[in-house]
């Protein structure tokens, strides 16, 4: 049986709408707005939401327009007077309401309505579900058809996906699903390149005229692909921009640039250009380093995102060194132990002159496991 919720201020009316209708739904109330706020948070989702329009604090429309933000599968009703009405018909035409009822409200009348009301949530989550089926059909067959013709571009494609993810994650992005999708499917479109082609991009090596020209196509064809699935035009067009520049520069050679990008895009430029960078050898920190020189490249937000998201790795980079090698200032990345396995010093210290000195001792005197990986800070570009 499908949950319905009835937001009133009065107590007695919450009461008598429970008492009439409990045979044929469940109901829930709540006597304010903030109230049926905080029932969506804890209890929902709700089949159907239904508010008076005359409430102290927050009145039904604003009430409901904060509903949908928060549910916006559930379906909304609002009870008004005719003293409202005009206010209340904006409402409707502004899309946050379903049905409108006046009171007093016959009991056949608000019956018929909540039913209607169950009939058009069903319908909703039928077609979310039955959507949801199709596009994870789809990218299932994508993602196949990608590990069969280029398994290092379906590589790539998850490698960066976790990454493009971390990075909305931060700045905030509330469809993170498209996000994911347009990381997972980025790398179709390589198909028509050569091995040698695609394995020269991911380690960052320069392409040939005609390799450029191959490669460049691959967005575009990509983006054909995605656009014939329904509903996943904005998908395309997050592929289509994910090479553009932010100051409008690159592919396709089109006036948009900036915000224009949509934010997908401007992920996934950061995220493939990061990975092509990592795929040349340099450490996380260093390959932020670099992408910070390439002037107009990159949104700005999304650069500070990238640097959250690998934390200490985009100050320091890993390295492996010996007990002498060590120096100042490096973080120690393990804990340090004797030959024996006994702890020394524990993994996150810095290193500091008098430390430096008590570990060279126990590399004299008990023998020290070497190699140790340590933290070391990263040069500011000039």
């Amino acid at each position: 049986m499908e949950r319905i919720l009835f937001v009133d201020d009065d107590a007695n009316l919450l009461a008598a709408y429970q008492r009439q209708l409990r045979h044929s739904f469940f109901i829930d109330t709540a006597q304010s707005g903030q109230q049926g706020l905080q029932k969506i948070k804890d209890d929902g989702p709700f089949a159907v939401i239904v508010s008076d329009y005359r409430m102290p604090g927050m009145d039904g429309v604003q009430f409901l327009a904060e509903a949908k933000e928060k549910s916006p599968e559930s379906v909304r009703i609002l009870f008004t007077g005719y003293a409202d009405l005009e206010t209340a018909i904006g409402a409707v035409n502004e899309g946050n309401i379903f049905r409108l009822l006046t009171k007093p409200c016959p009991p056949e009348l608000l019956t018929n309505a909540l039913e209607a009301a169950v009939k058009q949530y069903r319908l909703v989550m039928a077609e979310r579900e039955l959507l949801d089926k199709t596009l994870r059909g789809c990218l299932k067959v994508l993602s196949d058809v990608l590990s069969l013709l280029n398994p290092d571009a379906l590589g790539r494609a998850s490698r960066i996906t976790r990454f493009a993810c971390q990075i909305a994650t931060e700045i905030g992005e509330s469809e993170m699903w498209q996000i994911e999708t347009a990381a997972m499917l980025s790398q179709i479109g390589c198909i028509i390149l050569p091995e040698d082609t695609f394995q020269k991009v991911c380690k960052g090596e320069k392409l040939n005229p005609e390799e450029s020209q191959l490669y460049n196509m691959h967005v575009s064809i990509a983006s054909d692909l995605i656009a014939k699935i329904p509903r996943m035009e904005n998908i395309a067009k997050i592929i289509l921009y994910q090479e553009k520049n932010y100051d409008g520069s690159g592919i396709p050679p089109d006036p948009c640039s900036g915000e224009n990008i949509p934010l997908g895009s401007r992920i996934l430029k950061v995220c493939l250009d990061f990975d092509a960078l990592i795929g040349k050898g340099l450490s996380k920190g260093k390959a932020l380093n670099q992408l910070r020189q390439r002037t107009g490249w990159y949104d700005p937000q999304v650069l500070i995102a990238l640097e959250k998201v690998i934390g200490l790795e985009a100050k320091y980079e890993v390295k492996i060194l010996k007990v002498q090698q060590l120096k100042e200032n490096m973080i120690l990345a393990e804990d340090v132990r004797n030959n024996k396995g006994v702890l020394l010093i524990t993994k996150d210290q810095v290193l500091t002159r008098p430390l430096l000195f008590h570990l060279q001792n126990f590399a004299k005197s008990t023998g020290v496991k070497e190699p140790i990986r340590v933290l070391v800070p990263i040069s500011s570009p000039a």
